[in-house]
């Protein structure tokens, strides 16, 4: 039987200069957020690993979360960050991916200045080394970003992406388009995953119905199929606007009618394959 896995959960001991995207109507996020913390959490619904999501961009955040790792069995994967674009981008692969506890890396695209961030000749020349290391990249986006990740993984096809939170959709607003037809050309690309996450941060926050997030979750399991979801759920951010208990709820309701295979599937079996978890 396939271990129940969170694909995308996040750790953190609180101070503003790490921290400023926690400022405003993010305030409530401004606490220590750790593992004693999530496992209660996770034992109330079934939950038995978890893949712990960089926060911050650098290097110490990947030492910190693979430290937790070594001393919290259920931290099954970090995906950490390393300076994709730097001159020593390949010193650091060499430095930490043969930590058996990375998985994978990722880079904040979804805050950076420029859309196009990603076409960058540093970054394609890093994600480049990238591919012989055998680590993922999460893909965080926004929908305007989607064009241009449909342009960077189709230069990459042996390189593994897996794009976070559904690309971030205009759930709120009940907006779909052009978001769903770029998605499913994200999707025809079969190196490229989806976790089904951060979708409450997206809706009304506290005042959503599980009919707000049907629309969106009809186009990405027509899209990527069951094989290549995984659930996520974007602890403790999620808490914005929802329980952990009900950000699980969401998927498991909508995948209700789905055999028991292939929930289980989606409820961990995906995510320890994609991240090649122990």
């Amino acid at each position: 039987m396939n271990a129940r896995i969170d694909s995308h959960q996040h750790f953190w001991h609180y101070n503003s200069e790490d921290y400023p995207w926690m400022a405003g109507e993010r305030g409530a996020l401004q606490v220590d957020y750790l593992p004693p913390d999530l496992q209660p959490l996770m034992a109330a619904t079934g939950i038995q690993g978890t893949v712990a999501v960089q926060a911050r961009q650098v290097v110490y955040e990947t030492e910190y979360l693979l430290g937790l790792a070594e001393q919290y069995d259920f931290i099954r994967g970090v995906v950490g960050w390393l300076d994709i674009r730097g001159d020593d981008f390949e010193a650091q692969l060499e430095q930490y991916a043969s930590h058996p506890r990375l998985s994978g890396i990722r880079h904040i695209v979804h805050d950076e200045a420029d859309d196009r961030f990603m076409l960058g000749g540093n970054f394609l020349r890093g994600m480049a080394k990238l591919e012989g290391y055998g680590l993922t990249y999460d893909l965080l986006l926004y929908p305007r970003h989607l064009p241009i990740a449909i342009d960077v993984v189709k230069r990459f096809p042996k390189q593994r992406f897996v794009l976070d939170h559904i690309a971030k959709p205009f759930i709120k607003d009940g907006i779909i388009e052009p978001w769903a037809r770029e998605i499913r050309q994200l999707a025809a690309f079969d190196n490229v995953w989806c976790k089904v996450s951060g979708m409450v941060t997206e809706a009304a926050w506290g005042a959503w119905t599980q009919d707000d997030y049907k629309p969106y979750l009809d186009v990405v399991f027509d899209c990527f199929g069951v094989e290549r979801l995984m659930f996520g759920s974007d602890w403790p951010v999620c808490t914005l606007s929802g329980s952990y208990s009900e950000v699980v709820g969401i998927v498991e309701s909508f995948i209700a009618a789905l055999s028991a295979d292939e929930q289980a599937a989606i409820m961990g079996g995906n995510a320890s394959e994609f991240y090649q978890l122990p």
